[in-house]
């Protein structure tokens, strides 16, 4: 594995653990696609830390558990524009 790589899937699982963050948001900051974040977690990543990696499924077990709340409040706040926008 080239080294960028397993720096990049190091730094992407270090951010999603100090920021919560989900894997579209990690692959938006980072330019790369959320198959690129979850590949780097799932394997790359278990690969050269498995600490890390356990505590990285933590977070994203916890995000996958809470998508369908914040799915809602996305759809709730879409309505709510466009009825503003009707007013």
């Amino acid at each position: 594995m080239k080294t960028y790589i397993e720096e990049r899937a190091i730094e992407v699982a270090n951010y999603i653990i100090s920021c919560n963050a989900t894997v579209r948001q990690t692959a938006k900051l980072f330019g790369i696609s959320k198959s690129t974040v979850h590949k780097d977690i799932t394997d790359r990543v278990e690969k050269l830390d498995p600490d890390l990696a356990k505590s990285v499924r933590r977070v994203l077990e916890v995000n996958k558990a809470e998508r369908h709340i914040r799915g809602g409040v996305a759809t709730k706040e879409k309505y709510l524009k466009k009825q503003q926008k009707k007013s």
